[in-house]
């Protein structure tokens, strides 16, 4: 009898897919009304850092350079009060085989795929992870399909998603190219189950391990370096899964760092928008993603995500789209280095940042990513200009997102924008008790909500008697 490949069909065997095409029963892990043991699940199925290393060096994969952004301290320390002026670094993981730090998640998922006899990889992502996934199955000998969410309803693209979809055809994946809706998530599925593939899925605990490698490289390269530990480091979010990394990887290093996360601000826009879908001038690190999945991770497209972002972040930030390209045209012109806008969203606002910091201390952006034809200003500018968006100089706090976008007269008008963290605590509370609406909260369902939103108890149980009146 032939499966029933409807929409409904498909989705509702879900569970059963997922648990087949990733070798995983998060079932194991699952504890009280609500919660689960995240240690549990990222220590039995993820490897040892040291493991993590010996995968990803054998593959290109790592040790990626620190490197001193002098120019662009000088610059910030222009706008920023006497003896004020942190000295700002990026760890450069542009250098990664696939050209930006999604290599480290890549690296351990396809190790992780052919160590349990699997065929071939699929991967759903218009980003940076696609070429990723592509680059280390090529290397593992490994069939490769790569899930894209690219058009809108006209047949339009844009260009730095056109652009990524290439990278990975030239790497050997099929790349499959869907328009914005609920149709991704089906076809993903579908092809899982038809193919029998591994779901590289940017979520799983060995994809989040992966970065776990950067945020330890980062503390051993400080004390070696400078004789300490960086002050502050700020992730680009969008999933959250590369803050969680990087701040576990510090963490098993013993770093004291401010951990601090940095989304583009595109409030207003839908991702899920036809309409509204090439209204945006980024595909990633923006508050489409960042907010939604600090606020309830387990959207993602697997049943329990290892992407916790709230567990770890001390500090959440936005800038506006005008003010990444403005910096990443900073970087290039005053530093010689050309990155992709997306990856500089954490640039921007450490040079905001810094200019609040004192001068002897370190602030690090902890990862770039490669550039090319439609990754560049030029191109992303002028397919906003197409689609209606207004391009000028001015104040960029006067950026509408999906109206105009606002490069700033000058760089001391670059300033990130904090976001009330007990609010997000707040948020993911009220999302926790929606999704579980008939949970008899135990002491292991608090404790699990206290980890999750790095609180304490008095907190999460004030939140829940306000969220129920």
């Amino acid at each position: 009898m032939s499966k029933d490949m409807s929409y409904s069909g498909v989705m509702s065997r879900r569970n059963e897919i997922m648990k087949n095409a990733i070798g995983i029963d998060y079932t194991t892990f699952e504890s009280g009304s609500l919660s689960f043991d995240y240690e549990k699940m990222m220590r039995e199925t993820g490897y040892t850092l040291e493991e993590m290393q010996k995968i990803q060096y054998s593959t290109g994969v790592g040790r990626t350079p620190v490197l001193e952004l002098r120019n662009i301290t000088a610059l910030a320390r222009k706008y920023a009060a006497p003896g004020k002026g942190a000295r700002i670094f990026i760890k450069d993981e542009a250098g990664n085989p696939s050209g930006s730090f999604k290599a480290r998640r890549a690296a351990n998922a396809v190790y992780h795929a052919k160590k349990l006899g699997y065929k071939g990889v699929i991967a759903a992502t218009s980003g940076n992870y696609g070429a990723a996934v592509a680059s280390q199955a090529a290397m593992a000998g490994l069939k490769c399909i790569i899930v894209q969410e690219c058009y809108d309803s006209k047949g339009v693209g844009q260009p730095e998603i056109i652009e990524k979809a290439r990278k990975c055809e030239a790497l050997g994946a099929e790349v499959v190219q869907l328009s914005v809706g609920p149709e991704l998530f089906y076809k993903f599925l579908s092809l899982l189950e038809e193919t029998g593939y591994f779901n590289a899925s940017l979520y799983t605990p060995f994809g989040i391990a992966g970065v776990e490698t950067l945020g330890y490289e980062l503390a051993v390269e400080f004390r070696e370096a400078y004789g300490k530990d960086p002050d502050v480091v700020v992730c680009s979010n969008a999933g959250g899964g590369n803050l969680t990394g990087t701040a576990r990887g510090l963490i098993k290093a013993g770093a004291q760092s401010e951990v601090v996360a940095a989304s583009v601000n595109l409030q207003g826009l839908h991702m899920a928008s036809d309409i509204q879908f090439n209204k945006k001038s980024f595909t990633t690190s923006h508050t489409g993603f960042g907010m939604p999945f600090a606020t309830w991770p387990d959207r993602s497209d697997v049943p329990r995500s290892a992407a916790r972002p709230l567990r770890y972040m001390d500090r959440y930030v936005t800038v506006n789209q005008g003010e990444v390209f403005y910096i990443t045209e900073t970087l290039a012109s005053l530093e010689g280095l050309e990155k992709g806008p997306a990856g500089n969203t954490a640039l921007a606002a450490a040079f905001s940042l810094a200019q609040e910091m004192d001068k002897d201390q370190i602030i690090v952006v902890q990862e770039t990513e490669y550039t090319g034809a439609g990754k560049h200003i030029q191109p992303q500018l002028a397919f906003a200009r197409d689609n209606g968006i207004d391009i000028k100089f001015g104040n960029p706090k006067e950026e509408v997102a999906g109206i105009n976008i606002i490069l700033p007269e000058n760089p001391g008008m670059i300033k990130a924008v904090d976001h009330d963290m007990n609010k997000l605590r707040k948020s993911l509370i009220k999302n926790a008790l929606a999704n579980y609406p008939d949970a008899k909260l135990d002491d292991s369902d608090i404790d699990f909500l206290v980890k999750e939103t790095k609180s304490d108890t008095e907190f999460v149980k004030a939140t829940i008697k306000e969220i129920k009146g």
